[in-house]
């Protein structure tokens, strides 16, 4: 299916790997000119060349860390410039660390708050002048299914990423009148660096690493973990002309595990 993304310009933070690197692969595939961010330059000079070679679009790759208010920033400012413009922002960023509320700190909480949370507001800001003007705007941004249910031990992102679910709500009633959609993506165990992180601590507590992975897989109805790629046609959708009803939502990729009806 032809999504009509063809030269559109998107923005994917923390596209190196994992997430936010298939969403930047499923955009390309579309035909989208990419710009990539990441704070391993190896790692996003490697993607970006990656893209390049298999898609044969434009991609634009800096490295900025989105905890780093300047430095995200500037990012955004010099990828709408080589690009021309900005049609379709995708936010994305690092897991926080696998704890309980007991092992957190405020050093931790602040920090998480500036990657999860204002990550998103900083990045949102510095587009929205622009996708008002044309009046057009896809934001989509990639939470995870703890914003539909708690997952045990992963407080930060808990507690954060609905902050994100909040403010993309927000957004997407004030941004409708620019045709401007805003909404959310909510992965549960796709097979990343961070379900990585899960997997280690709980080795780490006497789990062997088989027994961990078929406990989640019992739970999934479809019985399989997530591949990056899962997610990732979605967030091309949500780019789309076709999706263009579409704002305000969260929609979870999860393989079923989620049990609620909304």
């Amino acid at each position: 299916m032809d999504f009509g993304l063809k030269g559109k310009k998107a923005i994917v933070l923390a596209a190196s790997k994992g997430l936010g690197k298939a969403a930047a692969q499923a955009l390309a595939g579309e035909g989208c000119a990419l710009a990539v961010c990441a704070r391993n330059e190896e790692q996003l000079q490697k993607t970006a060349a990656q893209i390049k070679s298999r898609y044969h679009v434009p991609v634009f790759a800096r490295k900025a860390d989105i905890a780093d208010k300047s430095e995200l920033e500037s990012f955004i400012e010099q990828a709408i410039g080589e690009q021309g413009g900005a049609d379709i922002l995708v936010t994305n960023a690092g897991g926080p660390p696998v704890k309980n509320f007991a092992e957190t700190t405020d050093e931790e909480w602040h920090y998480w708050y500036q990657v999860t949370f204002m990550g998103v507001v900083r990045s949102v800001r510095k587009v929205l002048p622009l996708m008002k003007k044309q009046r057009f705007g896809r934001i989509i941004n990639i939470t995870s299914v703890s914003v539909k249910a708690p997952v045990e031990r992963l407080i930060y992102s808990n507690a954060l990423r609905l902050a994100v679910v909040g403010l993309a709500k927000t957004l997407s009633m004030e941004l409708g009148p620019f045709g401007i959609t805003v909404n959310n993506v909510a992965p549960g165990y796709h097979l990343t660096d961070g379900l990585e992180r899960i997997i280690r601590k709980r080795m780490e507590e006497g789990q062997p690493r088989q027994a961990v992975l078929a406990a989640w897989e019992e739970k999934i109805p479809l019985h399989r973990l997530g591949q990056p790629d899962d997610l990732a046609g979605l967030i091309a959708y949500l780019a789309s002309e076709r999706a263009s009803y579409i704002t305000g939502t969260t929609v979870q990729v999860d393989g079923g595990l989620y049990s609620g009806t909304m």
